[in-house]
């Protein structure tokens, strides 16, 4: 498994790389904490240039929050609570959960947008108030983006860094990365299983 994601992101290149990361902030069952360290990785391994790998992290990210804003901005919050309960089952998004990001925003405005990037689901989640409260596009964009590029720049460093010592780690490094990989999916579709719009 660890090295056909890596293949994949070795062959797509930074295209792969951005989509996977703007794909990571739409839908919650693909991991920014797996792609980017795969993206160092590559890089480390004469793929696509760290650099490059952090550049199309970042803007992935970037572009995948500011969707949510946009759409969060688009429909308003009486709006986006039908949506919710009437498909918020595929996004695993229950209305408690819409509720308690809106209680986020209002606490801690744009730091949360900020420092949210490091959090998950967090992530995901904060750019839709952000768009409803109507936050100035910019500062969004800023905060948002200052926060993606610092998160996948150091998962990208840390996988970048791992190379020297992939021969020490490749015994059990493929196995663990099926793993997490069986067990964010295993986890999405117990969440669709179990979604209640009343959560």
């Amino acid at each position: 498994m660890f090295d056909w994601i890596a293949g994949f992101l070795d062959s797509g290149g930074a295209v792969a790389i951005a989509a996977l990361m703007l794909l990571e902030n739409v839908f919650p069952p693909i991991p920014s904490e797996l792609i980017m360290p795969l993206a160092g990785f590559n890089a480390a391994r004469g793929g696509t240039p760290l650099w490059l790998a952090i550049l199309a992290g970042g803007l992935g990210s970037l572009a995948g929050a500011w969707l949510w804003y946009l759409v969060g901005r688009a429909f308003g919050a009486h709006r986006m609570r039908r949506l919710i309960a009437s498909h918020g089952r595929w996004l695993t998004l229950t209305p408690s959960e819409f509720e308690a990001a809106e209680g986020w925003f209002r606490r801690h405005g744009r730091k949360i947008v900020f420092f949210g990037r490091f959090i998950p689901t967090v992530r995901t989640l904060i750019s839709i108030p952000a768009g409803i409260e109507r936050m100035p596009q910019g500062q969004f964009l800023l905060y948002t983006g200052l926060g993606s590029f610092i998160w996948s720049g150091g998962l990208a460093l840390a996988g970048y860094l791992l190379e020297d010592q992939y021969e020490r780690v490749e015994h059990w490094i493929d196995p663990l990365s099926t793993a997490v990989v069986i067990g964010i999916v295993a986890l999405y579709l117990w969440r669709v299983i179990r979604w209640k719009p009343d959560a």
